[in-house]
């Protein structure tokens, strides 16, 4: 008998100190994420509580960037295999544009075809207004999205950020040059 309770308080203790090891994400941002809606590459209708309950990471970019954007969507393109090749579940990628006008859902299916990426889990976004994407970036992503009156390209951060399922931004990483690929699959981690 004693030595059956002894095995029951040994199980039970370990299973406490089990979830106690469980860090989940340290000091996350926890910024909500409010709600929008879009349409997607293939013009379909889509909206926030399209990644409730997921593990989601987004970027804001366009098609005609000269600089920061394809190096940011090929490292989104090896986050998202990385992610494939750890067998990670329920992780989507979303690509805002930031310049919905030019981005059209056409656009952006041609501009996604040119990285190998996977459309299975991976949303390109567009059909809301030029004023809409820069006050969402800034409201809720804490980002800076802006498109000049003439010529010039948008100004846009080069950041990828990491939502939790909880539908609050937990995580801000470099997307451009120093992408945290360990750091940000460990946070994936500890979101599932």
């Amino acid at each position: 008998m004693k030595k059956r309770l002894y095995l029951l308080l040994f199980v039970i203790v370990a299973l406490l100190l089990s979830a106690c090891g469980q860090k989940g994400i340290e000091n996350p941002l926890d910024y909500p994420v409010n709600d929008f809606s879009a349409v997607t590459e293939e013009n379909k209708p889509f909206e926030k509580k399209n990644l409730d309950g997921k593990i989601w990471l987004a970027d804001f970019i366009f098609t005609n960037c000269a600089d920061v954007c394809p190096p940011m969507t090929a490292n989104m393109t090896k986050l998202q295999k990385m992610v494939d090749e750890e067998e990670l579940k329920n992780v989507e990628f979303v690509s805002f544009s930031v310049d919905p006008t030019v981005d059209t859902p056409e656009i952006l299916t041609a501009y996604s075809k040119n990285y190998g990426l996977n459309l299975d889990n991976w949303t390109f976004l567009t059909g809301y207004s030029q004023e809409f994407i820069e006050t969402y970036a800034r409201e809720t992503f804490k980002t800076l999205v802006k498109k000049p009156q003439e010529g010039d390209q948008v100004i846009h951060q080069t950041y990828f950020f990491l939502v939790g399922p909880d539908s609050k931004v937990k995580k801000i990483y470099d997307g451009y040059q120093e992408v945290p690929y360990d750091e940000m699959l460990n946070d994936i981690k500890a979101l599932q």
